[in-house]
Order: C-alpha cells, then structure tokens, then sequence
C-alpha cells in the first residue's frame, strides 16, 4: 500500500513496484489507508508524511494502535530535503 497526497507520486511509486512483481493499492490520504489496511492487510505500507488532515505519523498511530494492522510494517516516505525539527540540540 502507498499513500500519498500528491499524485505525481503515487504513480512513480506504482511504477516502480508494480514492475517487480509487487500488488500495489494507493491511497491519497490517511483516513481511507486506515480503512483499507484494516479491510485488506497489506504487507507493507509505505506512507506519506506530510499530508493535510491526518498526518503520516497520526496515520501510523492509528494502525498500530488497531490489533488487526499493528503488525503492518510501515517505511515513512517523504519529500523534505531536512529532517523535521533539530535532533542535536
């Protein structure tokens, strides 16, 4: 599963993948990912950080939160150059 605001990449996403062999289902926001990982399991999601309404970490919150998709692994993808916030200090 992809999720993704923005178009652009979730047809990049889709492009890459499918190719290898991958099933790919893209959402573009977190709501109907939270909906859809409950209805199909997927085997991984990868996720959008930054989207408007709920969030990528709001989103992953919610799946891990739910028994029946917390063992979904998530890779957070994003489009920032810089990490959020100022790590060292």
């Amino acid at each position: 599963m992809v999720v993704d605001d923005t178009q652009e990449n979730l047809v990049l996403l889709a492009t890459i993948l499918q190719p290898e062999g991958y099933k790919v289902m893209t959402l573009p926001n977190g709501a109907m990912a939270v909906e859809a990982a409950k209805a199909r399991l997927p085997d991984l999601i990868l996720l959008d950080i930054m989207m408007p309404g709920i969030d990528g970490y709001e989103t992953c919150a919610m799946l891990k939160a739910n028994s029946s998709t917390a063992a979904i692994p998530i890779i957070f993808i994003s489009a920032l150059a810089e990490p959020l916030g100022n790590l060292t200090g």
